[in-house]
């Protein structure tokens, strides 16, 4: 049977939010089995716990936002998209504060915590969400023609492409295939960071955003090229980086998804209109699980690695 996973012992981070610039404190926790994740608002006066879900996402602006009631947590993707490329099923994480820390502006920080930590498997069947009928959403025309889509496979293949007209951006790739079975999620996109122009800085610290970004947890660039004195990660962090958003941003769904993802310049906002879209439509889903490990996609039944 192929089993789900929780964490061995408990891990903690602290870190800035990176929109918020508040300090963070985070401490990742096992849970039992079917719990599945969940964020826990500890600094209120009550605790809160705010299950994953798609329709738990209340805000996509710059991050994916999810909330119940008034309590909210900011910036979900890099922690979930780590929890994804783990195969982490349960988990409790308690956070003392409305933002996840943003730590290097990658997912490659919470790999190693949750790598440190243990992985544990748990005496219960781990439940996939199969993609039996294409789904597609779409948002503008033309030049601003946005598109995500799902569709039938026997595993986890994400393929994204970026469309920036931006000389540091142009000169690497702006599209790539990431295929869950046949790659390493920790090697070839955890480390990937977030980025930003230097020209978008003062009108989002204006609306109350990117408080605490800088060269230390995001690839920087002005009008020419790239401001961090390293350079850059991988030939194609930037588009790599969106791969790694949108696994994070699928992943709040609940359940791994046996699918084929593709996406055109697609975003928090999309992606998570793509999930809302699938669950609307029952004929294009089943839940399924694997009682023999040798039926189940390539990748799915090894424990991930760090790297």
């Amino acid at each position: 049977m192929l089993q789900q996973r929780t964490l061995k012992s408990l891990t903690s981070a602290i870190g800035v939010g990176m929109h918020s610039g508040q300090r963070v404190e985070l401490t990742l926790r096992p849970a039992a089995p079917d719990t599945g994740i969940v964020f826990r608002r500890v600094d209120l006066p009550e605790p809160v716990d705010i299950p994953i879900s798609a329709m738990a996402v209340s805000d996509t602006r710059m991050a994916s936002t999810i909330a119940t009631g008034n309590a909210k947590v900011h910036t979900v993707e890099h922690l979930m998209s780590a929890c994804a490329g783990l195969g982490i099923d349960n988990l409790y994480i308690d956070i003392n504060a409305e933002e996840v820390p943003i730590l290097d502006g990658s997912a490659s920080s919470f790999v190693f915590l949750l790598s440190n930590a243990g992985i544990e498997l748990q005496r219960a069947p781990r439940r996939f969400i199969r993609v039996t009928q294409p789904v597609e959403v779409r948002e503008g025309e033309g030049a601003n023609l946005k598109w995500a889509r799902l569709d039938p496979y026997h595993g986890y293949k994400l393929s994204f492409e970026i469309d920036f007209s931006h000389p540091a951006v142009d000169s690497t790739g702006q599209r790539v295939e990431f295929d869950m079975g046949e790659n390493s999620y920790s090697r070839d996109i955890a480390r990937a960071r977030t980025f930003g122009f230097t020209k978008d800085v003062e009108m989002l610290r204006a609306n109350g955003l990117a408080l605490g970004g800088g060269l230390d947890n995001a690839i920087v660039m002005d009008d020419y090229k790239v401001l961090n004195s390293d350079g850059l990660r991988y030939d194609d962090e930037f588009v790599k980086h969106k791969i790694l958003d949108a696994i994070g941003d699928l992943y709040l769904i609940g359940k791994p998804l046996l699918a084929a993802y593709s996406a055109f310049r697609s975003g928090h906002a999309l992606n998570n209109l793509l999930l809302r879209e699938l669950l609307a439509h029952p004929e294009a889903y089943e839940i399924v699980t694997f009682d023999d490990e040798r039926q189940a996609p390539k990748g799915f039944a090894q424990l991930a690695r760090a790297w």
